[in-house]
């Protein structure tokens, strides 16, 4: 009998997946975006959802939990000083799977997997800003 078999195997072995989903979920928290296939991106949520409620109180325990699913102390203290706080209020559904289309070759279906309310990229002082229309003018009047 199969019961209770919802899990995806996803072609491998238990600890390649294990392994596989470990890496994308800290890859997720890292960038806070990764493109990958629909089906373990699907999987992923599964794995993702808790560790992200984890972040949410910050105990000793739950430190040690997250340490123990993530092996990354970086991201460890990202999902409590940052995540954590950022989804405070927020009761599950911290990701979105949005559905890109197809990979070129073997025409899997692909996905971009995002965090939710993520912080706006602040512009870089000194970048290129853009001028005003009159901005030329005024810089031609002042040099000569």
């Amino acid at each position: 009998m199969r019961h209770g078999s919802g899990l995806r195997t996803l072609n491998r072995t238990t600890s390649h997946r294990l392994a596989m989903l470990r890496n994308m979920t800290v890859s997720l928290l890292r960038h806070e975006e990764i493109t990958t296939t629909l089906p373990k991106a699907k999987e992923l949520r599964r794995v993702v959802e808790p560790i992200i409620t984890l972040g949410k109180k910050p105990s000793l325990a739950n430190r040690r939990l997250a340490f123990d699913r993530l092996r990354d102390r970086g991201m460890v203290e990202k999902l409590f000083e940052q995540l954590g706080p950022r989804y405070a209020k927020r009761n599950g559904g911290y990701l979105r799977i949005l559905k890109t289309g197809f990979r070129k070759g073997d025409n899997a279906p692909l996905a971009l997997v995002t965090l939710l309310d993520q912080p706006e990229p602040q512009a870089e002082t000194g970048a290129a800003e853009p001028k005003k229309k009159g901005a030329k003018k005024e810089e031609a009047k002042t040099a000569g």
